[in-house]
């Protein structure tokens, strides 16, 4: 399985969208809290578009193992390719120890999970990228309907399993990486 993995940090914020109203006139939209945050973990499967999300409080070390282990319980007894950036917690001791424990000391080509970066600072590599963006774009044409942030993360997460999405960056990956 070839998996296309990011994260995305949604804000309570990030649903404000724009409204028709008098000019010069400013509108207000009531926000409880603006701090209000959730972290998602997704990665996109390559062949079949589905996104599989989850929510975490916060992307570190501990919530990326926990997240590829949710990957080997959806794709059981299958190999996994997960492309992601170089995000410090990607990299760190606890996922280095995971991966060796995952792949048993085996040589490259029998691991179960193997990790392969992105380019650097190159978020526009990632399809998933485009993802999270068509989501929150969503949240901002929709913000009159969600009145809390729990609505509001209910709300993008219902829209991004709902559909499957396609971008022209998945022809970089496909065939060429399967």
């Amino acid at each position: 399985m070839v998996l296309l993995q990011d994260e995305c940090h949604l804000l309570w914020g990030d649903c404000c969208g724009m409204v028709w109203g008098k000019r010069n006139q400013a509108i207000e939209v009531p926000m409880t809290n603006a701090r209000q945050r959730q972290t998602y973990y997704g990665a996109v499967n390559i062949l079949t578009k589905k996104l599989h999300i989850k929510d975490f409080d916060k992307g570190d070390s501990r919530n990326t193992v926990a997240y590829v282990q949710y990957l080997q319980e959806t794709y059981p007894g299958k190999k996994i390719w997960l492309l992601w950036d170089n995000a410090s917690y990607h990299r760190s001791a606890m996922m280095q120890d995971f991966l060796a424990h995952a792949n048993q000391n085996l040589e490259e080509d029998a691991w179960q999970i193997l990790c392969l970066p992105f380019a650097p600072h190159a978020p526009e590599q990632n399809p998933i990228e485009d993802l999270w963006l068509k989501g929150k774009n969503f949240l901002r044409k929709n913000f009159a309907l969600n009145k809390t942030f729990s609505s509001v993360k209910q709300c993008f997460v219902d829209f991004l399993t709902s559909r499957q999405f396609d971008s022209h960056k998945f022809d970089w990956y496909f065939p060429q990486i399967i």
